[in-house]
Parts: structure tokens; sequence; C-alpha cells
């Protein structure tokens, strides 16, 4: 992907043309330790995130997600909520150590049972599944054999599809392998600040090419044991990158973060190869020469049906000024270590003039236009799929038991805007999945943010939609953006 391009005047189209397109898919998405809960029920074990979250500062306020929003036992209850809402499809991802506690060997029935009863719920409400089958969570026995950094742990996930495709494949007809390996690899043993909290610069790239080499296994798996008709995809967090500023130094270091963030798994995913400036960058921190493998390669580029993309905020980057020291203000928590190997020296910039959100992340839906453009660009014919889209708000329930939250609604508009101005321009874009369906454990944050369309109030597990919930349901509803004045 190209990081740097000149800044592109998006085309305004009149507001009766804010229909999508037929077909087009809507959802909302979560990821299991985020919602399910029941952290030691039915057999589960404990992965990654229910050991780096008993570790003291590493998560705000000791937070846990041991009952997270409950969903395991009130699935029926927010199923009845999606079906409520109108949501078309549900993307949720599957415990890896729920179904195979160790991370090797045979499944735990009451695991697979769980997501049978999910499934089949949906399916009863007209909702179509989407499962992921990593969002993060690695088995612990996995992690203490080395983790993501060793290759055999590429091998137990390809096992590991092979029992949910055996267990699911006759009922779940779209499969994503990986959920943003990005921060996998390099928030997870880059700069420490996600599970398992390691800072290897050399590991982190290890794992990225474990993590794209888990994809490919995964992918051989399901297109050898799905029906013809099965949807398999990827999806990834591509950072929309700009340089601060026109300088060749600035432009240098767009092209590094555009390497290290997006290529690095779009250009074997996509394309068989690793790009060469990524080779070069990182060549004193791995010898990829021993570390890619014949057939890796080959293996890793495996056709899907979908690309997912992941939008929230873009990525603006310099080169310090001399004497000015390094700034990593880039919206991937505060660590000593950098989740940018090869590249630790880059800045990172808020964009001036943008309103912020309780992420301090900048608010610009003309980067989620200009994403999709620029992947449309540079992998033409993919099929795109928005699979992650949303912002955290300082949400409160009134006194009347309502939550207003004008500024979620603002930004989803401005944010399916774009993307109905990328589908007129050319881009393949098939859905919209909004992040999150409801308010769960953010991972480091805790339950500090919230990011749901329905409000989670954790001491009763009430759930109360937000206004934004009933925006968007009718947004659904009329398969089109209402007008501007509407959105409140």
């Amino acid at each position: 992907m190209t990081a740097v391009r000149p800044d592109i005047a998006p085309k305004p189209l009149p507001e009766a043309a804010a229909t999508f397109p037929p077909g087009f898919l809507w959802g909302a998405a979560t990821a299991a330790y985020q919602v399910e809960g029941a952290a030691a029920e039915d057999g589960r074990t404990p992965s990654i995130w229910d050991t780096f979250s008993r570790i003291p500062g590493k998560v705000r306020n000791g937070d846990t997600g041991d009952i997270a929003a409950d969903h395991y036992h009130r699935y029926r209850d927010d199923v009845a909520l999606m079906k409520q809402l109108g949501l078309k499809a549900y993307r949720f991802s599957i415990s890896w150590s729920r179904v195979q506690p160790t991370g090797r060997g045979p499944a735990v029935e009451r695991g697979l049972d769980f997501y049978r009863r999910l499934v089949d719920e949906l399916l009863e409400a007209g909702i179509t599944p989407v499962a992921t089958l990593y969002h993060w969570d690695l088995p612990q026995e996995l992690e203490d054999a080395g983790g993501w950094p060793e290759r055999t742990t590429a091998e137990r996930f390809a096992d590991y599809t092979a029992l949910m495709t055996g267990a699911l494949g006759d009922r779940v007809g779209t499969w994503t392998t990986l959920n943003e390996p990005w921060c996998s690899a390099f928030l997870g043993y880059g700069s420490g600040v996600h599970a398992p909290g390691r800072t290897e610069a050399s590991s982190a790239l290890r794992a990225a090419h474990h993590l794209n080499l888990a994809h490919g296994r995964a992918i051989e798996v399901l297109r050898g044991r799905l029906p013809a008709a099965a949807q398999t995809s990827v999806t990834l967090n591509l950072h929309q990158v700009r340089a601060l500023t026109p300088s060749d130094e600035d432009a240098d270091a767009a092209r590094r973060i555009d390497a290290v963030g997006n290529r690095v798994f779009t250009g074997p995913m996509l394309h068989g190869a690793y790009p060469q400036d990524l080779l070069a960058d990182t060549a004193h921190l791995v010898d990829w020469s021993k570390l890619v493998r014949d057939g890796d390669l080959a293996a890793i580029s495996r056709p899907v049906d979908v690309l997912g993309v992941n939008y929230y905020t873009p990525t603006l980057v310099s080169t310090p000024a001399e004497g000015g020291g390094d700034t990593r203000d880039d919206g991937h928590g505060a660590s000593d270590h950098s989740p940018w190997p090869g590249s630790e020296h880059v800045a990172f910039h808020l964009a001036e003039g943008k309103a912020t959100t309780a992420m301090n992340w900048s608010i610009d839906p003309d980067g989620l236009h200009r994403l999709l453009m620029d992947v449309t660009r540079d992998h033409p014919g993919t099929p795109l799929m928005v699979t992650e889209n949303g912002a955290a708000f300082d949400d409160y329930v009134s006194p009347e038991g309502r939550v207003q939250d004008p500024e979620r609604i603002a930004y989803l508009h401005g944010h399916l805007d774009a993307v109905r101005r990328a589908v007129a321009d050319g881009a393949d874009v098939r859905g919209y999945f909004l992040w999150s369906l409801m308010d769960n454990f953010e991972w480091a944050y805790g339950y500090a943010k919230r990011f749901g369309a329905v409000y989670v109030d954790y001491a009763s597990q009430r759930r109360i939609p937000k206004a934004s919930a009933h925006w968007y349901a009718d947004v659904i509803r009329r398969h089109a953006l209402p007008p501007r004045e509407d959105r409140t």
C-alpha cells in the first residue's frame, strides 16, 4: 500500500444518493475474551489474556475478562437484541482455550456446544454468523511453549481450525482466520502493551511471519473442508499512513510505517512476497532468509474471498526534528518499547484541528475513504468488508434511564458516508460491522472505555441500547444514511 499520496478531495454526493448497494451486509462485532466471561467454566483454561490481565499494572484498575459482559450466559437475550436492532450479521470470535484448552489434542465438547447454541440462535433469528478463529487469546500453554514467535504455533492453529470447521462448518458460511495480526505480533511481542506482554523486537517480527503462516494454513483447511460456497477472509487493521510534511524525511517515515504496519501482511498474503524495503529495514533484527522457509509464501498467499478492513483513525508520522527526541503518540498504548521494529525513531502525531474520541484518537472519516481507495488501487479485484469501525466516548445513563451519545452518531454517520463514497468511487465494499455491539472489556483499558452501541451496566449486566443503536437500526432499515439533521 502506498503510504504517501496527495490528499484526495472526497466527491460529495447528493443526499438522495445516500443508499448502499443491494446485498450490502449490516452487522456488529465482538470478541470472545471481551464479552463472554465464564472464564473457568465448562473446561476453558487460561489464555494469554487471562494471564496478562492478572499482572499488576498491565490492565487499568486490575480489570479482567472473567465476567466481562457475561455473553456466555446471556447470548440468547443478546441475539434477541440483535434481531430487535435489525442486524443482518454478527461477527464473533471463538475462544481457542474454550474449545481446545491446551492448544493441541481433541476438542472439549462443552466448549464447542456453546458456539453451536450461539450459531443456532443466530440462524433462528435470521442473522448471519461470521466466525473469527483468532482474536488475540492464545491458549496459555502454547505461549508457555514459545507462542507466536515459534513456528509450531502456526501448525497448532491449523489443527484448531480443523476442529472448528468440523463442529460449525455445516452452519457457518463465513470464516475469518485472524483479527488484526499486527496487534498480536507487535503489541504483544514488541511494545508489550498487549498479552503476552513481551518486549522483543525480533520476536515480534517472527510472530508476524508465523501469524501469516497460520493464516495460510487455516485457509488451506477451510477450503478443504467447507462447502464451495463458503467465504474465507482475514481482517487487518491497516494503517492509513500520512506524512506530516512533504519532506523526503517524512515521506521515508511514512514508507517505513506503511511497511511494518501494513505491507508486512498484505505483501505475503495478497502478493506472495515480503516487501524488500521491510526486509532491509529489519535485517538487523531477524534473518528473513532463515525465517521464511520454502513453501511458506505459497501457503500464505492462498486466495481469500474477502479482505476485512478495520479502521478507527489515521496515522500521521514524521522523522523527529534534530534534538527533538522521539514522539510515539501512536494511539497504541504507553510503553518504553516500540511496536515498530526497525523504525523506532519515527514520530507520531495527532491531526491538528480534529476532534478526538475518548481514546484520544483523531476523528477523520476521510481517512476511511482514502484507505478503502488505497486498498482498491493496490490490490485490485479484492472484495472488501469494513469489519470494525466505531468510537469510544464517555457514555452515561441519564436519570431517565437513557444513554444519549450524539458524538458516536456523528462519528458513525461520517464514516458510513465515507464507505458510501468509496463504493461510488469504485471500491468493492460489501458490508460494514459496527464495533462494538456492546460495551465490553477493552483490553489494557479494562472497563474504562465504552465502544458499544449497547450500554452494559457491569454490576447488573443490564443492557441499554444507546441512541446510536437506534440510529444504526434506522440506517439498516433504510439501507441508507438518514439526512444529517436526523443524526441525533
